[in-house]
């Protein structure tokens, strides 16, 4: 299957663009990047992502619409966002998200329009994404191990997940990258097992180091407490040292993306490392969040939020959405106070999407 192939240097511009102040926080940081959550419902339920009893869904009547989020990311595209990932939640348990795909990839001024999953659905909307002009996906695999993963997952079923990158691959839907989040106790003994995948495929394995998210409270019987979850990003390379020398990759494959990566000699796929506690990538964050509830979010790690949702319902006008991306820009902090043990805990990570 071929996938679209726009060359955003051809497409149609909006005439506002390059009439607009571009995004730049008070660092000088410029935002080109929106991540937009479009639900906060997920078919799986993660033991890093969910308490054990879930979390209380909000209402319907209080999650944008598609056409609420197309028009905040046309009106980003004014000021220079170029990059969309969807998340959620599970962005492919949502209803007709193909069509927004396709409305988003046909913005002016969008450049890429991308999804993160944990894959369970992805067999069977991969090819219906990429047509509508989605252009890659991030799955997320935490082990190899089909009894560990439904351990992971509350119940998930790895070989739906594998399907999914299969459908991937036929869609073109390229580069794949793989999540994992590396836990002490649970699959920090998979990771040069999960490493060696890139030899033979070329995909881009991703290691990311546990964020705390709300109160650290115990997960389900027999999983790491709290104290003893964390791996470092110089552990993990220590682990993965009967691998032999991992040689870096100059050019990034996400260009300014958090992750830094490497090669086994040889491989055909990445080795990439996201390591927010350790080796943290604040200086060079590009992106905004927008929640499934309708709020702009400057930093993943820190509680403020602009509510763009009662702007877009009093009927704000474009200018006044302008003005609400700039402020969300603004006050974006120069870094998350994860050093100082200041932790988000108004949403946990499913509300958010990543």
């Amino acid at each position: 299957m071929k996938r679209n192939t726009r060359d955003p240097s051809h497409e149609k511009q909006d005439p506002n663009i390059g009439n607009r102040h571009k995004l730049y926080d008070t660092l000088g940081r410029q935002i080109t990047y929106l991540r937009v959550s479009v639900t906060d419902r997920c078919n799986l339920r993660c033991l890093y992502c969910m308490p054990p009893k879930g979390v209380r869904f909000k209402p319907r009547a209080e999650i944008l619409t598609y056409e609420e989020i197309a028009r905040i990311v046309r009106v980003s595209a004014t000021l220079g966002v170029r990059k969309v990932r969807l998340t959620g939640g599970e962005p492919l348990v949502r209803s007709d998200v193909v069509e927004l795909v396709s409305s988003l990839a046909g913005t002016p001024g969008i450049a890429e329009v991308s999804l993160t999953t944990n894959g369970i659905l992805l067999d069977r909307y991969a090819g219906s994404l990429a047509r509508a002009g989605l252009r890659r996906v991030n799955v997320s695999l935490d082990t190899l191990r089909p009894d560990r993963f439904q351990r992971v997952t509350r119940g998930g079923d790895l070989e739906q997940v594998w399907a999914g990158i299969r459908a991937a691959e036929e869609a073109d839907l390229r580069p794949i990258k793989l999540n994992v989040v590396v836990v002490r106790g649970l699959n920090d003994d998979e990771l040069c097992d999960l490493a060696r995948l890139t030899l033979d495929h070329d995909w881009h394995i991703r290691y990311i180091e546990l964020m705390p998210f709300r109160e650290e409270t115990d997960w389900d019987a027999d999983m790491p407490s709290a104290g003893q979850r964390y791996v470092p990003l110089a552990e993990m390379l220590e682990r993965m040292e009967p691998l032999g020398e991992l040689l870096p990759v100059k050019n990034e494959v996400n260009g300014a993306g958090p992750a830094r990566y490497h090669r086994i000699p040889g491989a055909r796929g990445t080795l990439g490392f996201i390591s927010p506690i350790g080796l943290h990538f604040c200086d060079s964050c590009n992106r905004l969040r927008l929640t499934a509830d309708g709020h702009i979010r400057p930093c993943l790690l820190g509680d403020e939020e602009l509510d763009v949702r009662a702007a877009l319902r009093a009927g704000a006008s474009d200018e006044e959405l302008l003005a609400l991306l700039q402020e969300a820009t603004h006050i974006k902090p120069p870094s998350h106070l994860l050093a100082e043990h200041v932790v988000p805990h108004e949403r946990p990570m499913s509300a958010i999407g990543g």
